[in-house]
């Protein structure tokens, strides 16, 4: 019993070290924690009082002492989460005291109150620290700048036990998604995650409720989430535009941009209208302006083609000019069509043209990257034609969003340990009939490497392969580009602009 007795007082010691837990609440919290291990009886533990950086090791142990006991019916991931969320929120304070504290620290300044939401976000467990720092990270010098590149390996797979459990679990429509409010506090299934160390803070755009997280799996610094109080489906509009400058507004240090509203060239979650923001600064915002576009309609807004592999219109100048402007070219392209470079708005009733847009601030004035998406397919490219093509799935198969727009090449688990394989491979020249089948569809990929690395070796075989895949990540983003980098396709972009432009006279 000593073992779990100190656990407790170590879970405790931490909370309040970390602002979670105020002393007037331990004996609380104690009784919390004890009732939720069904522990009735109680002896003061001796702990060391060193700050720990997470509670990971912590929970770990208080979740194998449950599991002994029986307390863990799989002691799967899936039930260890739900056990260490349920643990954490024993220590934690109330939503209203989270929003209450927030709001203080934001009336002396956004920055302040960010600041300590995303402290107490790591701090409470629901950013998953430990497992983030399982990510692979690094960057890669490009001709558009230096990009980002991680493989994901803080999302664990689950084992056949969580699978088995899955089939028997009846489906529930409560939450809705993993967005909605209701999740705050939930204590999650085998078909939903855990999220009773959950907290959100409410924040008002246009007069309309939507709510501020953090992601748990933070792609970088202080990754965001704003979402809807409403289950709606994503949907671009002027209104859409007009939210994120109202957000970049009321926080002015962060950015924030919105997925597209369209299969293929959307995010992962559509049912569910959300941003995603942060304090990082991306290759893409770094971009320069290649070449200016002249907006007589809006003489305030400096306007221009950004520098980057994608099509990408940067608007800069007030607040609402910039929001009329991205509003005009947002409808402008919805309807544009230019069938000399396969750019079609319409096959019948259904749409194809929409955007990816990204704000931000640039001190007193107001930016916005408008990124012209296309999601139509054909016969050669039935995941897209603007789209990550066939030959580079084996880099990246998945949507192009708005991480990867702004150039973060999030890519899956899997080439991790294909990565390792390959060196080898390319260290010892491996014949391909030598190569685990499930390897061949990197075969070309490293024939072209061995072709321009004529003295690879296991010193230099790694640093080569990561360079590599940044630049294989270049030309999957320019693939999502609608206008291609060529002669043609930057001509195309021309008569798109100064059909706009013409459009805007004739209205004015």
């Amino acid at each position: 019993m000593e073992r779990i007795w100190t656990a407790i007082e170590q879970l405790i010691r931490y909370a309040e070290q970390r602002g979670l837990l105020a002393p007037e609440d331990v004996v609380y919290a104690r009784n919390r924690l004890l009732a939720t291990l069904r522990l009735t009886e109680w002896q003061p533990a001796e702990v060391k009082d060193v700050p720990l950086a997470s509670p990971a090791p912590v929970l770990d142990a208080m979740i194998d002492w449950a599991y002994e006991q029986g307390l863990l019916e799989t002691n799967t991931t899936t039930e260890r989460d739900i056990w260490d969320a349920r643990l954490m929120d024993c220590v934690m304070p109330r939503p209203s005291e989270v929003i209450r504290a927030f709001y203080e620290r934001y009336r002396r300044s956004p920055q302040e109150a960010t600041d300590w939401f995303y402290s107490l976000s790591q701090a409470s467990n629901y950013i998953q620290t430990a497992r983030i720092a399982n990510n692979q990270h690094w960057k890669v010098s490009t001709i558009y700048g230096e990009l980002d590149i991680t493989i994901n390996l803080a999302k664990p797979e689950k084992d056949p036990k969580e699978i088995a459990k899955l089939k028997e679990m009846p489906s529930s429509s409560y939450p809705k998604c993993v967005l909605c409010k209701e999740n705050e506090g939930y204590e999650g299934t085998w078909r939903h995650p855990a999220r009773s160390n959950h907290r959100v803070i409410p924040i008002t755009l246009l007069d309309e409720q939507w709510y501020f997280q953090y992601s748990p799996y933070v792609y970088y610094h202080e990754h965001c989430i704003v979402f809807s109080a409403e289950h709606v489906p994503m949907k671009m509009e002027r209104k859409t535009l007009e939210r994120l400058l109202d957000f970049v507004e009321k926080f002015p240090h962060y950015f924030i941009g919105s997925n597209a509203d369209l299969p293929i060239v959307g995010g992962s979650i559509l049912v569910h209208d959300h941003f995603q923001g942060g304090r990082y600064p991306f290759a893409m915002e770094k971009a320069e302006i290649e070449e200016c576009i002249p907006l007589p309609s809006f003489p305030s807004v400096t306007a221009g083609i950004v520098r980057w592999p994608m099509s990408v219109i940067r608007l800069t100048g007030p607040k609402e000019d910039v929001l009329d402007a991205a509003a005009f070219l947002y409808e402008t392209w919805r309807t544009y069509s230019d069938p000399s470079v396969e750019i079609m708005a319409y096959s019948g009733d259904v749409p194809h043209n929409t955007i990816t847009p990204i704000a931000r601030r640039r001190g007193d004035l107001f930016e916005l990257d408008i990124v012209l998406r296309n999601n139509r397919t054909s016969a050669e490219h039935p995941y897209g034609i603007f789209h990550p093509h066939e030959e580079l799935h084996h880099i990246k198969k998945e949507n192009i969003g708005l991480i990867e727009v702004m150039g973060l090449a999030v890519l899956p688990a899997r080439l991790a340990v294909e990565l390792e394989t390959l060196a080898d491979y390319l260290v010892h020249r491996t014949k391909k009939e030598d190569w685990d089948e499930s390897m061949h569809k990197h075969w070309d990929w490293c024939e072209a490497i061995h072709s321009a690395y004529p003295d690879i070796t296991k010193d230099n075989v790694h640093d080569i392969l990561r360079h590599e895949v940044g630049q294989r990540f270049v030309t999957v983003l320019e693939h999502a580009g609608v206008f291609k980098r060529d002669k043609r396709g930057k001509d195309a972009f021309r008569r798109f602009i100064q059909h706009a432009v013409e459009r805007m006279s004739s209205l004015v």
